[in-house]
């Protein structure tokens, strides 16, 4: 799904449907008419109007392609979280203190949908794109859920291993290393709201500089930070170090209860960095930012399991 949201982005797709419908829209375009008069709503808006204008039928079909799997992964996956977690409810085998846990990822499943509505909405009308600050939240809302899932996943396996086990608890240093890297998501969603990737195809230098500088001059420093693409690509593109340090220290301490855990970090971020650093210097192939974004996810996998290993230490 992360996969497919990031391909999604980097095609430029993410416009090509201007509804929203969660129950009707299951069926894509099947007649001439049908997608005639879908090419006709996307001609109404921003994008098609300043940057796609004669753009034919299957130059459209491709782009809605990308849009039309991102949203009915996200229902198919909402369906096979959903009835299993009926199934098991009605049956009364969710183990003790789990049933809210699973219904708050549930939830937020629901939440991140409506989420993506509100990114896209933003682009229907005056933008040509979708604001940057709602696709960082869509992003970051989906990488949370998949954080709650692992955390869930690891304490319910321990619960099968001891049946007496008690659930992990986020310990000072995994929540450290769970905030560097949420600022390092937070500035990579930016960087692809931006399309900040595209300031520059060098490194470790920019254009030649080290500090690249604000791409517009005059602009407030917290205003830049969050809003200018050189700004935000120079932030992200050195708060990757921040992160290594950080956890180089989780997996370390983690290593004493399951060496795994360190390989997976360190591999994690190892091969993050390199694909980040291969996808600017060429130019942003699509393949290797769609490796870079799936490579995220499995990082904060990686440092959930961390985490979750350093809880249960006791």
């Amino acid at each position: 799904m992360v996969v497919i949201g990031g391909i999604t982005r980097l095609t430029e797709s993410g416009l090509s449907i201007t509804q929203w419908k969660p129950i009707s829209g299951i069926i894509p375009p099947l007649t001439d008419a049908q997608w005639q008069a879908e090419f006709a709503n996307y001609k109404r808006i921003p994008e098609y109007q300043q940057l796609n204008q004669g753009m034919t039928l299957a130059g459209f079909q491709s782009i809605f392609f990308w849009e039309y799997l991102h949203r009915l992964l996200g229902r198919l996956i909402g369906v096979a979280f959903a009835l299993p977690l009926l199934w098991f409810a009605l049956r009364r085998q969710i183990p003790r203190g789990y049933g809210w846990r699973l219904v708050a990822l549930l939830a937020l499943g629901a939440l991140q949908g409506a989420i993506g509505w509100w990114m896209v909405k933003s682009g229907l009308t005056v933008r040509t794109d979708v604001s940057h600050i709602r696709l960082a939240v869509h992003l970051l809302v989906a990488l949370f859920t998949l954080a709650g899932i692992v955390w869930t996943a690891l304490d319910l396996r321990t619960l099968i291993r001891k049946p007496r086990g008690r659930p992990a608890h986020l310990t000072a240093l995994g929540a450290f290393a769970g905030a560097i890297l949420f600022v390092q998501l937070l500035f990579g969603a930016l960087v692809a709201g931006l399309n900040a990737g595209l300031v520059t195809d060098q490194w470790p230098l920019m254009n030649g500089r080290f500090f690249p500088g604000a791409t517009v001059e005059g602009r407030p420093l917290f205003d830049a930070l969050f809003n200018d693409p050189a700004i935000v690509h120079f932030v992200h593109r050195w708060w990757a170090w921040v992160v290594v340090v950080a956890l180089i220290v989780l997996a370390r301490a983690a290593r004493g209860v399951d060496r795994r855990v360190s390989v997976a970090i360190h591999s994690a971020f190892g091969l993050q960095i390199l694909l980040g650093i291969a996808t600017v210097m060429s130019g942003m192939n699509i393949t290797l930012a769609a490796l870079h974004q799936l490579t995220g996810a499995l990082l904060v996998i990686a440092t959930v399991w961390g985490a979750h290993t350093v809880g249960r230490r006791r």
